[in-house]
C-alpha cells in the first residue's frame, strides 16, 4: 500500500474513450496498482462503449483492471440496457444533480485497501449541455453535507461540464469542503492544476484516455468532413494506441486536504 504518514495517493483518470481507452487503462491502471503506486483509482467511463455510454460488461472489465469507482456524465443514458446495473452497483456514479427518480446513484463511499473511506460525487454542468438538470452547486451542497455528517474527510468531485467558467466557479464554491474538484467532458487536458486556498485540488479538465491521433477521440476524417461540408455523419472512435490522461492526487487522509495535484500522461 502507498499510504504513509497520513498521505493517500489517488489516481483520477479522464474520460475513457472506446476500445483504445479501455486497453491503455487496463494495461497501465493494473500495473500501477500492482506496483503499489496508487491507493485508489477513479475513472470517468461514460465514453467507454464505442465512445458513447457504458455497458455492464465493460464496467466489470474496467473494475477488474483496477478501477475502484467510475463516474459518468451526459452520456449516462446512451446504453439503456445498463440502467438496472446503475441501480445495483453503487460504485458506478451518475451525476447527482439528475432528478432523484433517475436510476443510479449520484455519490458513493468506498473503503480503500489502506482502510480510508473516500467519497466520490459526480456532477453535470448546465451551460451548453443537453440535459435540464438540477443546479450542480446545490447538489454539491447536499452531497457534501451527507459526506461530512458521515465523517468522510476525503471527497473527490467529478465536474462533467462544457464551460470552463462553470467548472472554475464550482471549484471556488467547493474549496475547503472537498478534497478535489476535477473537470471532465472536453477531452483536452488543461494546464491549470492547483491547490486552492482552502486545500481543494482543482483542474479544469483531466483530459481523455483514448486515441490521440483523432479529434477528441473520434476519427479525424469524419470530423473534418462535417466541418467542411456541414453535413451530419456518424462519429466513430479512432483506431490506434491510446494515451492515459488524468491527475495524481496526494491527499491528507486525516484532514482530507489536498497536498499536491500532478498531471498524468502515459502511453
Amino acid at each position: 500500500m502507498v499510504t504513509s504518514q497520513g498521505v493517500m495517493k489517488i489516481l483520477f483518470v479522464g474520460d475513457i474513450v472506446g476500445e483504445p481507452g479501455r486497453l491503455v487503462f487496463g494495461r497501465l491502471a493494473s500495473l500501477m496498482k500492482a506496483r503499489g503506486e496508487v491507493d485508489m483509482i477513479i475513472a470517468n467511463a461514460e465514453n467507454a462503449a464505442a465512445g458513447s455510454g457504458i455497458t455492464e460488461k465493460l464496467a466489470r472489465e474496467i473494475f477488474a483492471a483496477g478501477c475502484d469507482v467510475m463516474t459518468l456524465g451526459d452520456h449516462v443514458w446512451d446504453k439503456r440496457d445498463v440502467l438496472p446495473y446503475l441501480s445495483s452497483e453503487e460504485r458506478v456514479v451518475r451525476p447527482a444533480n439528475f432528478p432523484a427518480e433517475a436510476p443510479g446513484h449520484g455519490a458513493c463511499v468506498v473503503t480503500t485497501a489502506c482502510g480510508v473511506k473516500v467519497g466520490v460525487i459526480a456532477l453535470l454542468g448546465r451551460t451548453f449541455m443537453k440535459y435540464l438538470t438540477d443546479c450542480p452547486f446545490h447538489a454539491l451542497d447536499r452531497e457534501a453535507q451527507k459526506m461530512q455528517a458521515a465523517g468522510i474527510k476525503t471527497v473527490i468531485v467529478d465536474m462533467h461540464a462544457e464551460a470552463t467558467s462553470e467548472k472554475v466557479a464550482l471549484g471556488i464554491y467547493a474549496d475547503g469542503r472537498v478534497s478535489a474538484v476535477l473537470g471532465t467532458h472536453t477531452h483536452i487536458q488543461t494546464a491549470d492544476e492547483q491547490i486552492l486556498p482552502g486545500g481543494t485540488a482543482y483542474i479544469t479538465d483531466t483530459g481523455m484516455t483514448g486515441p490521440y491521433d483523432s479529434v477528441i477521440g473520434t476519427q479525424k476524417e469524419l470530423i473534418l468532413q462535417r466541418y467542411l461540408t456541414g453535413l451530419p455523419n456518424k462519429f466513430e472512435v479512432a483506431k490506434g494506441p491510446g494515451t492515459l490522461c488524468g491527475v495524481l492526487l496526494d491527499i491528507d487522509d486525516v484532514t482530507g486536504k489536498a497536498r499536491s495535484i500532478v498531471r498524468v500522461q502515459k502511453n
